[in-house]
């Protein structure tokens, strides 16, 4: 086990790395072709009211194709849905469903670099991780280690065996990475905390322009002047300004302005960070990733949960070594629960620093229609890794659950600045 030594992952609790090699350096996505993702989707039917599409992009943020799709075919982009937001600067292939949506009006979309192809129907829309699983094919350029082909086989032993389940930075924004902030201020109920950190916190990775506007935002508070600084770009920002220059003062309806996926990912994103930071104090005390201790969660395949006890322990370690069940933590939400196990005492601990509980994540889930009844994650993930080397360029092949990060993958055989990985 290593230390990260970089500040970002540092504050969104990705404190470790489970190889201890030196970082073979090098860049993600110096082209978008460099990274291609293409999602392995369950069985697709052949009726029912909503149209199953396959979106196949290249450099696209998923929101903002979506929005342009339901543009070009004069629909509500409410009526779109899909199993998981992929990356922006890739190719990436998925799912959409598209409510009460013929076959022929998809030949109506004429957008650069996007193609949307009918591939059958369903009785129901696509849901947030529906989908069997993530085909990657990853070119990192540019490596440094002197001794790459020794250095990218010992990572790919790891991968194999466990890597931190991490949820990656671009689960909270890389450049602005605010969005567990937001969910934070949205469970407090301080809804003009959420605007002004949404729109008014301004990061260096951003242009000039848009840092100014956004301090100017911070500074005067003025929706109306801020709207004549805002690049048209950020639309979700502008849509926020517009609603406060109609309605002085009305901050939560500022937020209930925005998307509802959009809306749902800033509450699930404190989940994650929460999820991170009682990883990294797991391992940080020397716990390990598939060595159960007593008051450990168990999660099995079928979804079914266990508690590791004295008696038992020796029996759930078989279990997890044979890969019937993973160690899991439990991501809090408005279901109560009485801690048990040490990683238990450690979220408790992290909610209770901030005044949070599980009314809390009630009310959010009333005020934005999404359910945050707490679930489990397995700290763990594993990977085959394939890899071929040409020069100074790894390419990488490898398949991962929904919800695990490709990024989680990369940063074992870099250990690079996240920067480098955007």
């Amino acid at each position: 086990m290593k230390e990260s030594p970089y500040p970002l992952e540092q504050t969104l609790g990705m404190w470790y790395y489970a190889s201890d090699t030196p970082g073979i350096g090098g860049k993600l996505r110096t082209h978008p072709e460099d990274f291609r993702v293409e999602e392995v989707p369950a069985r697709v039917g052949s009726e029912g009211s909503y149209l199953i599409c396959r979106l196949t992009k290249t450099d696209w943020d998923l929101q903002r194709a979506v929005k342009e799709i339901a543009k070009q075919l004069g629909i509500s982009h409410r009526r779109i849905g899909w199993t998981g937001t992929k990356d922006k600067h890739a190719v990436t292939s998925q799912l959409l469903s598209l409510y009460d949506v013929s076959a022929g009006e998809i030949e109506r979309v004429r957008l650069k670099d996007v193609d949307l192809e009918p591939v059958g129907r369903s009785h129901q829309p696509l849901t947030f991780g529906s989908h069997q699983a993530n085909r990657f094919l990853i070119t990192i350029r540019d490596t440094a280690a002197p001794d790459l082909v020794d250095q990218v086989a010992a990572v790919s032993s790891v991968c194999a065996r466990a890597l931190p389940n991490y949820f990656g930075p671009q689960r909270f924004g890389v450049v602005r990475p605010i969005t567990h902030l937001v969910g934070e201020f949205i469970l407090k109920g301080d809804y003009k905390g959420a605007v002004d950190c949404y729109v008014g916190l301004a990061f260096p990775g951003e242009s000039e322009e848009v840092r100014q506007a956004r301090r100017e935002f911070h500074e005067d508070g003025d929706p109306r002047a801020a709207l004549h600084r805002f690049p048209v770009p950020l639309s979700f920002e502008r849509a926020m300004l517009h609603h406060l220059s109609g309605n002085p003062g009305d901050f939560r309806g500022a937020i209930l302005s925005l998307p509802p996926r959009l809306l749902s990912m800033f509450v699930s994103a404190f989940q994650s960070y929460l999820f991170n930071m009682t990883l990294s104090q797991r391992l940080g005390r020397g716990a390990a990733l598939a060595d159960p201790e007593v008051g450990d969660r168990l999660l099995f395949e079928n979804g079914r949960e266990d508690r590791v006890a004295p008696a038992t322990r020796a029996a759930a370690a078989l279990q997890v070594s044979r890969g019937r069940c993973r160690i899991a933590l439990f991501m809090p939400g408005s279901n109560p629960v009485a801690p048990a196990g040490e990683d238990d005492r450690i979220m408790a601990s992290l909610l209770e620093e901030r005044g949070i509980c599980p009314d809390h994540f009630a009310r959010a889930s009333s005020l934005l229609r999404t359910g945050y009844d707490g679930a489990l994650r397995p700290v763990a993930l594993s990977a085959e890794v394939g890899s071929a080397i040409t020069g100074k360029d790894v390419l990488l092949s490898f398949t991962l659950n929904p919800g695990q990060y490709a990024t989680t993958v990369c940063r074992e055989f870099m250990k690079a600045d996240p920067i480098h990985m955007i």
